[in-house]
C-alpha cells in the first residue's frame, strides 16, 4: 500500500503529459504548456515520497523514466512543432523528433550512470529542457518563429551533452563558480526587464545557461 502513493504520483506525471498532448492537438497551447509544468511537480514529488515511505524500487525508477519521456520529451516536442515549427516543413519535423529522441537518450544514460556519476547531472535533465520549451510557449511568442526552432535544437543537444549541471544534493556537488553565476543573473535580469511575465521561463533557462557557463569556466581553470 505504501508504494501506491509514489507510483500514483508517477502515473499522474504521464496523465498530465498525455493531457498536454491532447491540449496541443486541440490548439490549447497555454494549457498544454501549463500541464507540462504541472507534470514537473508530480515528477519532483514521486521520488521524495518513495524515499519517505522507503519504497524506492527499480520498477519505480523505470516507470518514472517512461513517464518523463512522454511528459518532457514527446509532449514539448509536439507542442513546439504544432505551435511554430511546422512552418519549417521537414526541418521542423526533424527538430521536434531530435528533441524527443535526445530526451530518451538522456534518460537512458542517466539510468545507466546513476551509480557512476555523482554530484552533478551529465547533460541537462529532461524535465528542465521540456519546461524551457513549455514556458516559452506560455509567453505567447510566435515571431520570430526561428527562435523556438533554435531553442528546440539547442536544448535537444544539451540533454545529450557532457555539460555538468549542479544537482544541489550536498557538499560534494559540482562547484558553483562566481563569474558564471553573475553572468547568469545579469542575463536573467535582462530577459525579465524585456518580458516581466517570463519568470517561469527564466527560471529554467537560467539553470541551463549556468550549467553551460560553469562547465566552460571549469575547462579554463583546468
Amino acid at each position: 500500500m505504501r508504494s501506491f502513493i509514489p507510483n500514483a504520483l508517477t502515473a499522474l506525471n504521464i496523465v498530465l503529459g498525455v493531457s498536454a498532448l491532447i491540449s496541443t492537438f486541440n490548439g490549447a497551447f497555454s494549457t498544454a504548456a501549463l500541464l507540462i509544468v504541472a507534470a514537473l511537480v508530480a515528477d519532483g514529488l514521486d521520488g521524495r515520497v518513495a524515499r519517505y515511505f522507503n519504497t524506492s524500487s527499480e520498477f519505480g525508477k523505470e516507470l518514472d523514466s517512461l513517464c518523463d519521456v512522454v511528459s518532457f520529451g514527446v509532449a514539448p516536442a509536439i507542442l513546439a512543432y504544432v505551435y511554430a515549427l511546422q512552418e519549417y516543413g521537414i526541418v521542423g519535423v526533424l527538430a521536434a523528433a531530435a528533441f524527443a529522441t535526445c530526451g530518451a537518450l538522456r534518460l537512458a544514460r542517466f539510468n545507466v550512470n546513476t551509480g557512476v556519476v555523482k554530484g552533478y547531472f551529465m547533460g541537462l535533465p529532461i524535465p528542465a529542457s521540456g519546461c524551457v520549451i513549455a514556458t516559452y510557449v506560455m509567453l505567447g511568442i510566435k515571431s520570430p518563429s526561428w527562435l523556438l526552432l533554435a531553442l528546440t535544437v539547442i536544448f535537444a543537444y544539451l540533454m545529450v551533452s557532457t555539460v555538468r549541471y549542479p544537482d544541489f544534493k550536498g557538499k560534494d556537488g559540482e562547484r558553483i563558480r562566481i563569474v558564471p553565476l553573475v553572468i547568469t543573473v545579469l542575463v536573467s535580469g535582462y530577459i525579465l526587464f524585456l518580458a516581466h511575465d517570463a519568470y517561469l521561463f527564466v527560471g529554467f533557462f537560467a539553470y541551463a545557461l549556468f550549467g553551460m557557463l560553469n562547465t566552460l569556466f571549469g575547462l579554463f581553470e583546468s
